[in-house]
């Protein structure tokens, strides 16, 4: 009996399924963190880019606004 109870306790204590489910689902809520920030911070400078690149592409000329401000494309 002592020995079923012994190895029934060394089995519950290396049973660490729970803890690595949690742990990844931690790594993986972090990780939505840092790409919402990253998204969030540089959305509006990409967006700027892409406007810039696709002024370029059809043979304008881009001016950058001011801070926080779009630019403009003029033919």
């Amino acid at each position: 009996m002592l020995t079923t109870l012994s190895t029934l306790a060394t089995r519950f204590t290396r049973n660490e399924k729970g803890a690595t489910a949690v742990e990844y689902g931690i790594m993986v809520g972090l990780i939505a963190v840092v790409i919402i920030v990253a998204v969030t911070l540089l959305g509006t400078t990409l967006q700027d880019l892409f406007v810039q690149v696709q002024c370029s592409v059809s043979g304008g000329t881009y001016t950058a606004g001011a801070a926080g401000a779009a630019g403009t494309c003029a033919p």
